[in-house]
């Protein structure tokens, strides 16, 4: 059955293991939505993906909704992602200050499979297919005080993942900020609430087929940072509570010289379990032409359970 071969090819691919063994070290892996779990654009990535409760640099919204307020010029981002097992990993994102004291960002997260080859009932080659999986969103975040601010997302969950079998979904992201000081600030996330996958396969299977929910577990996240600006350096670190398990990630971004930041993280470093930690490494660099700053940041993670390393490529541009 090439619906049942393709969906256990996705599986493995993304999470690295058989789903038998993902069930024995995690709650999580095998869920729903794992591609979106794996961060946004290389400075997060690159930063352990710790970036709950930081308002510097070009704000992604993903890591919260509520730090919008604080991006003062207008950026476009684009990144690549090179991933092992023929998977992809991409973003695009448009983010831009509302007045003094709101923000609002527009984007997409491109995920999927590729060369996926297909085979008949008597093991021969049929054609290559491969799989599409995408969250658009659009965040506001609004500051009402100079310590507090606070933000939503909306997003369109679209997954094609064989011929008449593709999903298109609801969900949204709530986040909340606090600016202790000047240096010391905490956020509040929860993500994913209502995300699901919604799964009919009557169309290829006729009476054979089913419909049935996919959900997403639910992410509640508790963020720290504190920024040096003296001496050009961010110190962050996030606890998340994903379904039942629990992960720390911690994050450092130093400026060493101007326009050039080194950054390194530790992802996913669990309380219990046979969880492997993803620490990363990454750099930025930009430089100002006319009312234009160009910027390019790599991110370079080593994943488990896989034969190589992530590679994050990601080019973005502010506005005057």
């Amino acid at each position: 059955m090439k619906i049942i071969a393709l969906s256990l090819v996705c599986l493995q691919s993304w999470i690295g293991v058989g789903t038998a063994i993902a069930q024995e070290i995690s709650s999580v892996a095998g869920r729903a939505g794992a591609p979106f779990r794996m961060g946004f654009g290389a400075r997060g990535i690159g930063m352990g993906n710790a970036l709950t409760s930081t308002p510097t640099g070009d704000i992604a919204s993903y890591y919260s909704p509520a730090l919008l307020p604080y991006q003062d010029r207008p950026v476009a981002l684009l990144s690549y992602g090179s991933l092992a097992f023929d998977r992809k990993l991409n973003f695009a994102s448009y983010t831009q200050h509302v007045d003094r004291y709101a923000g609002i960002s527009l984007g997409i997260i491109n995920s999927g499979v590729g060369s996926i080859e297909g085979r008949d009932r008597d093991g021969n080659a049929t054609e290559i297919y491969s799989t599409s999986e995408n969250q658009f969103f659009l965040s506001f975040g609004l500051r009402p005080s100079p310590m507090f601010s606070f933000g939503v997302t909306a997003k369109i969950l679209y997954y094609s993942l064989f011929t008449d079998v593709r999903s298109t979904t609801f969900g949204m992201d709530f986040g909340g900020l606090y600016r202790i000081s000047d240096e010391l600030t905490v956020g509040l996330v929860v993500q994913d609430v209502l995300s699901k996958y919604k799964w009919d396969t009557t169309k290829l299977y006729g009476l054979s087929g089913s419909s049935y929910d996919e959900k997403f577990p639910l992410r509640k996240r508790l963020g720290l940072s504190y920024i040096l600006p003296s001496h050009g350096m961010v110190l962050a670190a996030d606890f998340e509570l994903i379904a039942s398990d629990a992960f720390w990630r911690i994050g450092i971004e130093v400026e060493l010289l101007e326009g050039f930041q080194i950054r390194g993280g530790v992802d996913q470093i669990a309380f219990s379990g046979n969880i492997e930690a993803i620490p990363a490494l990454g750099l930025g660099f930009q430089t100002s032409v006319s009312t234009w700053t160009p910027r390019v940041d790599y991110a370079f993670v080593l994943e488990p359970y896989s034969p190589s390393g992530m590679h994050i490529l990601t080019l973005s541009l502010r506005f005057q």
